[in-house]
């Protein structure tokens, strides 16, 4: 039994004016632990699919599955990090860590204190009496990412965590949320522009067509490329290859 089953999904944005189909006849399935990218044009509903799935937005037709359950029931089981970190700017970072635990009625001292060992963990250490304010993008993100994996979701949500900050800070945090996950044994949906970053962090990329977004193929990670670090990954000889391939694929999809 997969963790996730996506089928037929569609999805058709109504206006007074007019009618907008985002989604078309979209199935897949992702594994436990798997970590997988969408990846597509401009506008070819990776957002909507992804709101899809984290119980955010109800698709037209079609079924998502979670543990082979209807996810209204399941949606405490997911976790979504998005571009910008949403820490609230009054609250401290350990209040702003533990406010997903809080929130959900998870929060005692056994949750707490491994919440705050997940902060140190991440190199966040002695920030918890500080504001958002005093942090760094990178170390903000970080915080966010320990609050989404504070409550223990089954599945994590990333929607470009990592488009707003430096190339630098991109390629480091790439690597700390890879090893966590990794560590944690969680399975994660990253939504993004970048075939460098799908590749290099990925064990599947989807690639979805232009509106209406279908799936168009699907890249398995070769073994070599995956027992790396997202860093390593992208010096690695098979990446630039990968890379060409689906850049080809994508410019052929953003043409027609």
């Amino acid at each position: 039994m997969s963790l996730l089953t996506i089928n037929e999904i569609q999805h058709t944005y109504f206006t007074k004016a007019s009618t907008t189909t985002a989604l078309s006849n979209v199935s897949l399935k992702i594994e436990e632990g798997e970590f997988v990218s969408f990846l597509g044009p401009s506008g070819c509903g990776k957002t909507t699919l992804l709101s899809i799935i984290a119980g955010l937005l109800k698709p037209t037709q079609g079924t998502v599955l979670l543990e082979n359950k209807p996810l209204s029931s399941k949606k405490n089981d997911i976790g979504y990090m998005l571009q910008q970190d949403y820490l609230f700017p009054w609250k401290t970072i350990e209040e702003n860590v533990l406010l997903g635990l809080k929130l959900s009625k998870q929060l005692n001292e056994k949750t707490k204190s491994a919440a705050l060992q997940l902060l140190k963990q991440i190199g966040l250490n002695g920030v918890e009496n500080q504001l958002p304010k005093q942090l760094s993008g990178g170390m903000r993100q970080r915080a966010a990412l320990v609050r989404t994996l504070a409550t223990e979701p089954k599945i994590l949500m990333l929607d470009e965590p990592f488009s707003a900050l430096d190339y630098q800070t991109k390629l480091k945090l790439e690597d700390l949320v890879s090893k966590t996950l990794k560590e944690f044994k969680k399975t994660a949906i990253l939504v993004t522009h970048d075939i460098g970053e799908a590749l290099a962090m990925s064990d599947r990329v989807f690639l979805f067509s232009a509106r209406p977004g279908r799936l168009y193929r699907t890249f398995q990670i070769p073994d070599a490329l995956r027992k790396e670090s997202p860093f390593k990954a992208r010096n690695h000889e098979l990446y630039s290859t990968l890379f060409q391939t689906i850049w080809k694929e994508l410019e052929s999809l953003e043409s027609t």
